[in-house]
């Protein structure tokens, strides 16, 4: 299954889309209650889908727990072996600048990243308003505050189908937010694909 084409196009001279993607269980979870997300490992299909999402991107935002998490595709040690989907991955990972969200992180262990100590949502709004591409951001803490401020504009969710039981939530609490339904798809392992763009009011 390819991205939807839609997804990959921006009409010229508009500001930079916040756009949240998660893979997450079919009851709403980043992770398990140990904090295990092997569940959701993607296949080379998949990863191929992430792959074109990605590319759009300029700019990810992190919290410090996401970017610990992704900051293994700054190295090449392990993708020796990997097939090219998931080096690919790793080549568009680095050519996008990445902002992370962390009171206590020192120094960043990747290139074009910079740490920011507070999630500012002014400076967000003015980032994407000033942004030629679209921004991602991930990290259950921050995009959180991301939805809170009404800044997330679209939703790219991957239904993993298994059920966890608890863990972290994939979605902020305490936050209504109407959607409209982009494009949906489905992955030969069962994998559901919805993307939707929030409607602001």
């Amino acid at each position: 299954m390819a991205l939807d084409p839609g997804a990959l196009v921006r009409a010229e001279g508009t500001m930079g889309r916040l756009i949240y993607a998660a893979n997450i269980s079919l009851d709403g979870y980043l992770e398990d209650e140990t904090g295990a997300f092997d569940w959701s490992v993607p296949t080379e299909q998949v990863h191929a889908f992430w792959n074109e999402h990605e590319r759009r991107i300029g700019t990810s935002l992190y919290g410090r727990l996401m970017y610990e998490t992704m900051r293994v595709w700054e190295d090449d040690d392990w993708l020796t072996d990997e097939p090219p989907v998931v080096r690919e991955y790793a080549d568009i990972w680095r050519d996008t600048d990445k902002i992370v969200y962390s009171t206590t992180l020192h120094e960043v262990s990747t290139a074009r990243t910079r740490i920011e100590r507070q999630f500012d949502p002014e400076t967000v709004r003015r980032l994407k308003e000033t942004s030629e591409r679209d921004l991602s951001i991930g990290g259950a803490g921050i995009a959180a505050e991301a939805f809170r401020h009404g800044l997330v504009d679209e939703c790219v969710l991957l239904l993993c189908p298994v059920i966890v039981g608890g863990g972290k939530p994939a979605l902020p609490r305490g936050v209504r937010l109407d959607l409209e339904l982009l494009g949906q798809g489905r992955f030969d392992n069962g994998v559901v694909y919805v993307r939707h763009a929030a409607s602001h009011r």
